[in-house]
């Protein structure tokens, strides 16, 4: 097994005792529980800065093993080996489809492994949200977890687990409408949840 941050022992423990302490401090509460299923892509809307710390929290709180991607430049040496302790996955950027297949890839290679991807892609104001998490579960299929973070009502968890059909609008539409009751930071900076066509 490989370790990272979130599954080394007895720092695994110190950091969700300490996340919940954090969480109930600050009047947040953590909602549902991670769904007994080894590897899928979990989901959030993404408009602050803040929501990476309150999603580490999270991770912590449920004391699970969570992989998000990076740039592979940032894994150059020396700084390679500690990017993954962190879970980072390592991709090129450069072509959308290049991420997807190679993330298929990963999946197909794992015995236990959840994606964090956020839909827009950066915290700044989008139109459309890229379909990169979709065609990743679907082509490695698995399942979309919808992870939230909900400022106004200050909670952050897991939702609904989606089985992606491939009917992509139909999905998106169960994906967009639970997601409109979830209030981020900026709420005015959501993306629509419209479909960016695949290139």
């Amino acid at each position: 097994m490989r370790y990272t941050i979130y599954n080394t022992p007895i720092l695994s423990f110190v950091l969700q005792k300490l996340s919940i302490s954090i969480f109930g401090v600050f009047g947040w509460r953590v909602e549902g529980r991670l769904p007994n299923i080894p590897k899928f892509v979990a989901i959030a809307t993404h408009t602050s800065n803040w929501d990476f710390p309150v999603m580490l929290l999270l991770a912590f709180a449920l004391r699970t093993n969570i992989s998000t991607l990076g740039k592979d430049s940032l894994f150059r040496w020396p700084f390679g080996v500690f990017f993954r302790w962190c879970g980072c996955i390592p991709v090129n950027r450069s072509k959308s489809s290049n991420v997807v297949e190679t993330m298929i890839q990963v999946f197909g290679n794992s015995e236990k492994l959840i994606l964090v991807i956020t839909p827009e892609g950066t915290r700044k104001k989008v139109k459309d949200w890229k379909t990169g998490f979709y065609y990743i579960a679907h082509g490695a299929h698995v399942p979309i977890v919808l992870a939230f973070i909900d400022y106004r009502r200050k909670a952050a968890g897991i939702g609904p687990v989606i089985t992606p059909t491939g009917d992509i609008k139909a999905d998106i539409e169960i994906i967009k409408s639970f997601y409109a009751n979830v209030s981020g930071k900026f709420p005015e900076k959501v993306g629509k949840a419209e479909i960016e066509q695949k290139k």
